[in-house]
């Protein structure tokens, strides 16, 4: 148990991926989803008959997550884990997709199928009207799975019947790709991964000491009383004050919390962890903010915070509420017991986030962030969202798009940073239609802190 928390942040879960290295840049774009997972990789080669997971790798695990089911299959038959051991099964979209392909190039009238479980090829088959297709399914008779076996069977049934092959296994599908026989390779779709790295995240021990941590949420009105200059009669400003109130209400009790008005268009909410979690779908969905914005025309700022105590909580919640107000609103921050950021949840379920820490520690860059007139947190919220695109050369254009601000502040906030030496003109743009060029800046200090 201590190999899992030296150097480690408390708030992380690491995950361990087993697998085909084919697997492994889907698995980081899901990951992206999931600001919580640290995930070390393992590739095995889907041919091997043991996955040989190494002792070193799976002490530092807190949960494991086989990208192939025959993998985990074995793995569950070799190992005893003393941690939770999921898979990515293919049963959702990346089967639909396959069985779809082959309809569109072969047509579904004979199919041989491995490793992929018969009655979800079965209900889709339904759903696209091709209940005559024949299945022919591969019987393991052994604990273990033999390749060779299930490359024969493929390769019999397509010489005999033109069964087109729907296998799971990649070293199965190269060898049916080297015969010249085609087939289908079923492999997960984003969305399948991100259910089941949803699935592993709530299974942890870590994730379920925390289920009961008390959560805080500050939802501050953005700019009520402009909208309610609008109004001729001060009973369609009640209206809509009761109409705010109950929405507020109304998600409240989804998240099996309690409300309360602060005053001046404020309210707190309170809640679980687990709750909060489970109904955010891992912190990437909060449908209050459309929902307000589209029944109401009102955008809302919402700061949620963690802690160990309530007064941990309380506190990190009005910071998250802070850093959601300096983004102009309409968005959520999170800040989690260790200080650390996530954010923003947006409107949308697939977010990707960027997490960075609430304080930046180089004096030496924060001196120079505070001769600039910029605040230490917008400092670092900025080298984290730049950051995250791997670009560092930018116009003042540029810049207001990756922040979503306006080219006039954008232009303000280059010129801090060129006087305070934390960025330089490299160079200029031309522009097709008439005007002066555009100036290329680069980020040093973006740069300069990546690179350590």
């Amino acid at each position: 148990m201590s190999n899992k928390n030296n150097g480690r942040n408390e708030s992380e879960v690491l995950i361990g991926i087993v697998g085909p290295k084919e697997l492994d840049q889907l698995t980081k774009e899901a990951l992206k989803s999931f600001p919580n997972f640290k995930a070390s990789y393992f590739n095995v080669d889907s041919s091997c008959i043991s996955p040989n997971i190494p002792d070193d790798f799976l002490k530092n695990i807190d949960v494991l997550l086989f990208t192939e089911y025959h993998l985990y299959n074995m793995a569950k038959q070799e190992y005893e884990f003393n941690i939770p051991v999921h898979h990515v099964p293919l049963m959702g979209t990346g089967l639909y997709r396959s069985l779809f392909l082959v309809k569109n190039t072969f047509n579904l009238e004979h199919l041989s199928v491995d490793t992929v479980e018969v009655k979800y090829v079965e209900q889709i088959l339904i759903e696209l009207e091709e209940e005559a297709c024949e299945l022919i399914v591969y019987k393991n008779n052994s604990s273990i799975l033999s390749i060779k076996e299930i490359v024969q069977f493929h390769a019999k049934n397509y010489q005999e019947r033109a069964a087109i092959p729907l296998t799971g296994i990649q070293e199965v599908s190269r060898q049916l790709k080297e015969m010249g026989i085609p087939h289908e390779w079923v492999t997960p779709t984003k969305l399948d991964m991100i259910v089941s790295l949803e699935r592993a995240l709530l299974a942890t021990d870590a994730r379920k000491n925390k289920e009961a941590q008390i959560v805080f949420g500050l939802i501050n009105v953005d700019n009520l009383e402009g909208r309610m200059d609008k109004f001729t009669s001060e009973h369609d400003v009640q209206l809509l004050k009761l109409s705010t109130h109950q929405m507020l209400l109304d998600y409240t009790k989804l998240l099996d919390g309690h409300l309360t008005i602060l005053g001046g268009e404020e309210y707190l909410f309170i809640t679980t962890r687990g709750i909060f979690e489970r109904e955010t779908r891992g912190y990437k969905f909060i449908p209050l903010l459309q929902d307000t914005k589209n029944k109401l025309g009102i955008s809302l700022c919402i700061g949620i915070g963690f802690g160990m105590t309530a007064a941990e909580a309380g506190t990190h919640a009005r910071l998250a509420l802070r850093q959601s107000k300096e983004v102009g609103g309409d968005v959520c921050y999170i800040v989690r017991e260790d200080r650390s950021v996530l954010g923003p949840v947006e409107i949308t379920s697939h977010t990707q986030y960027e997490r960075y820490d609430l304080a930046i520690t180089d004096a030496e860059l924060l001196d120079k962030a505070q001769t600039a007139g910029m605040s230490a947190t917008y400092m670092t919220r900025l080298m984290a969202r730049v950051a995250r695109y791997r670009k560092y050369d930018y116009t003042a254009q540029d810049l207001a798009s990756t922040l979503k601000i306006t080219v006039r502040s954008a232009n303000r906030i280059l010129l801090k940073l060129m006087d305070a030496e934390l960025v330089e003109i490299i160079g200029e743009e031309k522009v097709t239609h008439k005007g002066r060029p555009r100036r290329i800046y680069r980020l040093n200090f973006v740069m300069d802190e990546n690179a350590l």
